[in-house]
């Protein structure tokens, strides 16, 4: 009996040790390919550095033995640094430098240097439209329109796809000097010489359009863009209407924040209003945190152009409040983007984000698909300032009203 028991006992101390054995491979296996992956990616990642930096250096090198003119370091890096953002292939990345983020920074805060227009890609002409001349600005003055097609900007011409070139050549020199802006009207090609000031951006207008049916605009999602709805909403009542369109056509965006505040005017506390997802596919939900203040049935306008916080807005509001949307389907920019300002004073735009509707529904190049699909007809579709006798979107709105 004893003898088995010594045996047992040696078994089990052989099987402690091999188990002892079998963790210390196990671990140093685990430890081991641990290791080579993380030497492998700061490898790589390092690689990738030091042959970026290594082909800046034999190009400079090239420059300075070849190069007829003078060549100027700041310049030359910036345009790297620029470059190199844009290899990531995402149309709303961008970096900018010192003077473009003080202008993008501005304009965010509802006052720029500019001609005084709202621009927008037409996908369909791969070409830049105005789809908004802003009242009092220098580009009324001059004589520009929505619908004009802009062909050039100081005599650079430019395509559908660089939206923000053309934006940073209307408004990239200071206040005072003028652009030559050549558009497209009609088949023919006009030329007008706008000069550059100080733009102060009213986001937001109001007026009763007919049946006491108030009628709120917003042309871009600013600063104080909540606030400004707020007062016009209440203006309206003190006149006593009873139902209220919200019109987003040809508003590009602008501030989340600011969208989702003007939704929660309308939206029941502790509902979604909107879901984010990020690059780990984490979701996050934003839900309304204030009791709605809007007590009249709504109806939303949008058209190809209401991309972006516009389509948050109309997306929440006809999920959500189960408002009745018209017009045409959105543009389609279901991403949001994080700016970061670094300490030269220059900054970058990234997408960190898609969003999606409360439903979960995909906005991101498919766009808000309106309740009621009703075009301007050919003569008024590129159009901003619509007379009401021709607006057919608006008409449509007023006669869901009033039902």
């Amino acid at each position: 009996m004893d003898d088995n028991k010594d045996n047992n006992n040696k078994n089990s101390s052989v099987y402690r040790i091999l188990k002892i054995l079998l963790i210390m491979i196990l671990t140093s296996l685990i430890t081991c390919i641990v290791t080579i992956r993380l030497v492998r990616r700061s490898y790589l990642n390092a690689s990738g550095m030091t042959y970026l930096s290594t082909k800046l250096g034999i190009i400079r090198n090239k420059l300075d033995k070849e190069y007829v003119g003078d060549l100027n370091e700041d310049e030359m890096l910036e345009a790297a640094v620029k470059g190199y953002v844009n290899g990531v292939g995402d149309k709303y990345t961008e970096y900018y430098n010192e003077k473009e983020m003080k202008e993008f920074l501005e304009t965010t805060e509802g006052s720029y240097v500019g001609i005084g227009v709202y621009i927008a890609q037409a996908s369909k002409e791969n070409k830049i439209i105005i789809i908004n001349v802003i009242e009092g600005s220098s580009a009324e003055e001059a004589g520009l329109k929505a619908g004009d097609y802009i062909k050039s900007v100081d005599n650079v011409e430019y395509s559908g796809e660089e939206l923000s070139k053309v934006s940073a050549a209307l408004k990239g020199k200071d206040e005072g000097t003028e652009a030559k802006v050549v558009v497209i009207r009609d088949s023919e090609e006009l030329e007008y010489y706008v000069k550059r000031k100080r733009i102060r951006v009213k986001s937001v207008a109001s007026d009763v359009v007919k049946d006491n049916i108030g009628y709120i605009k917003i042309a871009t999602f600013s600063e104080n863009t909540s606030e400004e709805f707020k007062t016009e909403y209440q203006n309206l009542k003190n006149q006593n209407i009873t139902a209220l369109i919200i019109d987003l056509r040809n508003n590009g965006g602008g501030l989340v924040s600011e969208s989702l505040k003007i939704a929660e005017t309308m939206v029941d506390v502790d509902k979604v209003m909107l879901i984010t997802s990020n690059k780990q596919n984490k979701e996050k939900e934003e839900k309304s945190r204030n009791v709605p203040i809007v007590d009249v049935p709504v109806v939303i306008l949008i058209n190809e152009y209401s991309a972006s916080a516009s389509e948050i807005l109309a997306g929440c509001l006809k999920e959500d409040c189960g408002y009745k949307v018209v017009g045409k389907t959105s543009y389609g920019k279901g991403v949001i983007q994080n700016v970061y300002s670094f300490p030269d004073g220059s900054g970058m735009k990234v997408t960190t984000e898609e969003y999606f509707t409360p439903k979960h529904n995909k906005i991101n190049k498919v766009g808000i698909i309106p309740d009621i699909e009703i075009s301007m007809g050919e003569e008024w579709e590129k159009y901003a300032n619509v007379p009401f006798e021709n607006d057919a979107q608006l008409q449509a709105a007023v006669e869901e009203l009033s039902k």
